[in-house]
């Protein structure tokens, strides 16, 4: 599918003719066309008026999608929770979207879905409790009473594929939580801690985690996650010492994988699993992942 570049803004076009991209929600699940004969998923409006609803709080403008045709607006807006979609609609949980969506919309509505939640968990404000302003010049709500100002959620996770040199070749670390699907395996990942670098967060998840040192920390890439709201920042590393000591509350299972006997791993909408792609292509066999 064509990748166009999103351009992220606060500010709306002084004006417009042409009909936007609107990602509407109704709580998490967004509103899409059934069927395989339309020409988006995502419905392009001139006003929301046009399907017959109306938003429980003002739309957000996201930015545009750069088309050979010209800039594509995007907009979000939640709906009612007792609004009924528009026939030949829907409403899906945006995780099992992407193959429907593709790269552009898919990663434009996790934009959406977590400043519709930002919009919706933050009317008023944390100190005072007054009544929050959305601010037009960036994206932010400021209270009129004490000067609070907030920003949108976000929760910075580092991901890390650990290789480990054995006599017949080099294995990665994969683990299982017990929140995975039977037979699911994945790098380890974990939240950053107030007052870490990236990298100390990532020795201290191995050595929580798995008991394990590791060295040679390497950036890889960062991917935005909005389930719920996470920024995952990726890295590379390799073993130092240490033999697998599991959290129990954390994982049921963790391991040393050789690259072509490789368990079931996530699917290629996520880091993780360019993260394994990275050791199996590094260790000889070729991707498991289509890149996203």
């Amino acid at each position: 599918m064509i990748q166009f570049p999103f351009f992220s803004s606060v500010k709306p076009p002084a004006s417009s003719s042409e009909p936007a991209y609107w990602f509407l929600f109704q709580g998490n699940n967004l509103l899409i066309y059934s069927g395989d004969d339309v020409p988006s998923p995502v419905p392009r409006l001139r006003e929301l008026a046009e399907l017959g609803l109306t938003a429980v709080f003002p739309p957000h403008y996201l930015g545009y999608l750069q088309t050979p045709d010209g800039s594509a607006h995007c907009y979000t807006a939640e709906l009612a929770e007792d609004a009924a979609p528009p026939a030949g609609m829907a409403f899906h949980g945006l995780r099992r979207l992407y193959q429907q969506l593709g790269d552009n919309f898919f990663w434009v509505a996790g934009r959406a879905v977590q400043i519709v939640d930002w919009d919706r968990t933050h009317r008023f404000c944390g100190r005072c409790a007054t009544p929050v302003e959305t601010l037009a010049h960036e994206r932010a709500k400021k209270c009129p009473a004490c000067g609070l100002t907030t920003y949108p959620r976000l929760a910075p996770a580092i991901i890390i594929a650990i290789e480990r040199p054995f006599p017949d070749g080099n294995r990665l670390l994969l683990a299982r939580n017990a929140r995975f699907p039977s037979g699911f395996y994945s790098v380890l990942a974990g939240f950053v801690e107030p007052g870490e670098t990236l990298e100390e967060c990532a020795q201290r998840e191995v050595r929580e985690e798995v008991g394990l040192e590791i060295k040679n920390i390497r950036y890889f890439g960062s991917q935005p996650w909005p389930f719920p709201h996470s920024l995952m920042v990726g890295f590379t590393a390799e073993y130092a010492s240490g033999d697998i000591v599991l959290e129990e509350e954390e994982l049921e299972h963790a391991d040393w994988f050789a690259a072509n006997a490789m368990p079931q791993t996530p699917p290629s909408l996520s880091i993780s699993s360019h993260l394994i792609d990275w050791f199996v292509n590094k260790n000889g066999r070729g991707v498991l992942h289509t890149p996203l």
